[in-house]
């Protein structure tokens, strides 16, 4: 790369040497997040990666999402070394849903100036994400975009591709009426409903980084910088020992979107308002935004970040199970007869 330099493309805003800066300081990150199956090297055209023994029939799953307006308080707090492990999150928890396995993880930034250090910054998040997802980064692209992005900001999107044995895709159609609906605690906001949070706390023209008595001496901007908790490993451990039903990632649209499109036809999710444990940022959020109890649940995941659904009897050895992988699981609610969607009592 020492010939490759063009004074030419530089004047139009992009320095192509920046890049090769940016490769060099992300390897050290790349490098924890390689498994058995990586076998390519960074820089190639592609990744590749070899599909893992032990599968009478394997399926491949893929998610594909981004961090979105979250992005914004990492430009205010120039902090960038989460916001990759949302993006891993937001895919990986959706890869999971069906009961797969994340393999391997691709990112792709596009900046208006490509700055080696931040770069690399934001891939270092990418990578710890990686590691918590037990998933190798084999690929990714940097595009330095000025006159399209401004000069200090970017936006992060990324995939995973997953697999799982034909016949243990997790099948929604083997629920019946009384299975136990558990929640897995939330980190936070996550990375979902971020244009409401940033209008409703006028982010960008406030002080987001008060100490705030609401949030037990946190900032605004620490407490909703937390990047989204990924859920990979207790979840396989617990599809390895329980009958499991379904799986929800409570992301966008919140518990009247997401608990639905785990459920068949005829059935409901009977939740227990009374039992969420609701994290003070959301109550926060409903106060000083006079959002209606009905929009928080339909925005936000509540401090519910997934939600299970086990075989009825089996709910105890799964809690003991999340508990011992590391999760704050409780019990939020129960499957009934009726119109598909979320019913709360």
């Amino acid at each position: 790369m020492k010939n490759s330099k063009s004074e030419s493309y530089a004047k139009a805003g992009v320095d192509i040497t920046a890049g090769y800066k940016a490769v060099e300081l992300m390897k050290k990150h790349i490098a924890r997040t390689l498994t058995s199956g990586v076998c390519s090297d960074v820089g190639g055209f592609g990744g590749l990666f070899e599909l893992p023994e032990g599968y009478a029939k394997p399926v491949l799953v893929s998610g594909t999402d981004g961090v979105g307006t979250k992005l914004k308080l990492a430009f205010i707090l120039d902090k960038h070394d989460t916001v990759g492990i949302d993006c891993v999150a937001m895919c990986v928890n959706d890869v999971i849903c069906c009961g797969a396995k994340p393999l391997f993880f691709l990112d792709y930034i596009a900046c208006g100036k490509n700055v080696p250090e931040k770069i690399a910054s934001i891939v270092s998040g990418i990578c710890e994400g990686c590691v918590q997802s037990d998933s190798a980064l084999i690929g990714g692209e940097t595009a330095e975009m000025p006159g399209f992005y401004p000069i200090d900001e970017y936006d992060l999107a990324g995939f995973s591709v997953g697999v799982v044995d034909k016949n243990k895709i997790l099948n929604p159609k083997s629920m019946e009426e009384g299975d136990v609906i558990i929640g897995l605690a939330s980190s936070g906001v996550h990375s979902n409903g971020f244009s409401l949070v940033r209008k409703v706390f006028d982010i960008g023209n406030s002080d987001i980084t008060k100490p705030m008595e609401e949030l037990g001496g946190k900032s605004i901007g620490e407490t909703l910088l937390t990047p989204t908790k990924i859920y990979v490993k207790s979840i396989l451990k617990l599809i390895e020992e329980v009958s499991v039903r379904s799986i929800s990632h409570i992301t966008g649209g919140g518990f009247y979107e997401n608990i639905p499109r785990s459920l068949p036809e005829g059935f409901a999710a009977k939740i227990n308002k009374d039992s969420l444990k609701i994290l003070p940022i959301f109550n926060l959020i409903a106060k000083v935004g006079n959002i209606p109890e009905r929009d928080m649940f339909n925005t936000f995941n509540m401090g519910v970040g997934m939600s299970v659904v086990v075989k009825k009897g089996e709910e105890e050895k799964a809690l003991k199970i999340l508990k011992d992988n590391g999760e704050y699981a409780y019990i939020i609610g129960e499957i009934v007869k009726g119109e598909k969607g979320v019913i709360f009592n």
